[in-house]
């Protein structure tokens, strides 16, 4: 998985917020009349600036963050987001910045939806006239460079303080937002925002923010050992009693129980998961069982590893990054279709395997992704973690695809979006490539 950099606060512990804010200012009229700037934005602030431009976006008329949604609809997502279980552990942890009366907090989805803020009544007002309520997009292409969005793009804690937000209207605000992952898959489930005043910008308030999402996330993990224990209790009577191959998944497909199968940590699972035999591509063709909680998965007698490509079928692997925030592989072969949303770094590596389709050694991806051929090691712990998923369409010597599989790879039409969290040397250059001689 991608190591995101420190939270790194928008203004130093001493710095005078007025004149920075008048810094900012002379930077934000400067580079969006496209003149010459008395400084740079933080690379995190100039990155997002040049991602909206590229959209066409108007930072003097932005696109509106309310559009209608029901409280029924409202209700969905917040019970499709996860995050209900951790509001009291955000509440408390923020309880803090938020009982002065000037700040607010925030919890949005991993879209930017605002599902969940509690302030005093005078700080939701003002924070009404800007959109900011229970149902608005606060995602970074609906209303600019903002904490939430911003670090729903990044996946790093970031904090925008005045003109360093990207619409206008917005610059007598500071926040500080850190996105919420899943600790069973390392993906972003949502986002916690501290919002204000410009006038209460403090260097200390990112890291707040940043520690009490890295605690929710810990009762995440803990909230599934527990599922995972229950369904332990369940299932494994079931498997002794059976003598034969067999094991006990979730319905995200991590394993709770095994019986003469090698042990591991998660298979992946076809989409819309039904009673019936299905070929998966870590165990081959399998008997599905419903149990409470999760499934019953017993193995029918192929051969551990072996592809679909080995048994005749066609495969067709679709890499998917139009949406950053959410990269998607979708695997299609004769008996099923399986989407999987993959780790940041799977991610980059995914991409690295797609664009050289006659396999990179484990030296050049690590000069790919870290710049050095001397991290090889970390590289193939990665490989193996990513084969485990793929088992039979990802090989080894060297790491390639399947040739015999069809691979598809979306990306953007515009390159400066492509993983714009990743610092990985190759990706880094994919966004700006030379100019032709």
């Amino acid at each position: 998985m991608t190591r995101s950099p420190g939270p790194e606060p928008a203004l130093s512990a001493g710095e005078d917020p007025l004149r920075y804010a008048q810094i900012l200012s002379a930077v934000y009229d400067a580079t969006m009349a496209g003149g010459k700037s008395p400084a740079r934005p933080r690379d995190v602030v100039g990155a997002s600036w040049r991602r909206l431009r590229g959209l066409g976006i108007d930072p003097e008329q932005p696109r509106p963050a309310f559009d209608h949604m029901d409280i029924a609809e409202l209700e969905f997502r917040r019970r499709e987001s996860g995050l209900s279980e951790i509001l009291g552990d955000l509440a408390q942890g923020l309880e803090s910045v938020v009982r002065d009366g000037e700040n607010i907090l925030v919890v949005a989805d991993n879209h930017g939806r605002v599902l969940w803020r509690s302030g005093s009544a005078s700080v939701l007002d003002r924070a009404n006239a800007l959109g900011f309520s229970e149902g608005a997009s606060w995602a970074e292409d609906a209303v600019g460079t903002n904490a939430i969005g911003t670090a729903l793009v990044s996946r790093r804690a970031v904090q925008i303080f005045s003109a360093e937000h990207y619409v206008r209207s917005h610059h007598p605000w500071t926040c500080a937002g850190a996105p919420i992952k899943d600790p069973r898959t390392g993906h972003v489930v949502g986002a916690v925002d501290v919002s204000g005043p410009a006038r209460t910008v403090h260097p200390t308030t990112l890291a707040l923010v940043d520690t009490v999402a890295r605690l929710a996330e810990s009762r995440l993990r803990e909230a599934h050992r527990q599922h995972l224990d229950r369904l332990r209790s369940i299932a494994a009577p079931m498997l002794a009693r059976l003598q034969s191959p067999a094991l006990a998944v979730d319905s995200d497909g991590w394993v709770a129980a095994v019986e003469s199968v090698a042990l591991r940590d998660r298979v992946l699972l076809p989409d819309d998961l039904a009673i019936g035999r299905c070929w998966l591509p870590e165990l081959g063709v399998c008997d599905f069982e419903p149990l409470p909680g999760g499934w019953l998965v017993r193995p029918c007698g192929s051969r551990p590893g072996e592809s679909a490509s080995d048994t005749g079928m066609v495969t067709t692997i679709s890499i998917n990054l139009l949406q950053s925030q959410h990269p998607r592989v979708h695997i299609r072969s004769e008996v099923g279709e399986w989407t999987h949303e993959p780790t940041p770094r799977h991610t980059e590596i995914l991409y690295l395997l797609a664009m050289y389709r006659e396999g990179r050694s484990a030296s050049q991806l690590a000069v790919d992704l870290f710049g050095t051929g001397g991290r090889a090691i970390t590289a193939r712990a990665e490989m193996s973690r990513l084969r485990k998923h793929f088992a039979g369409i990802v090989l080894a010597q060297p790491y390639r695809f399947d040739e015999r599989a069809g691979v598809e790879l979306l990306l953007p039409d515009d390159l400066e979006n492509l993983l714009p969290y990743s610092t990985a040397p190759e990706i880094v250059r994919a966004r700006r490539p030379e100019p032709a001689q």
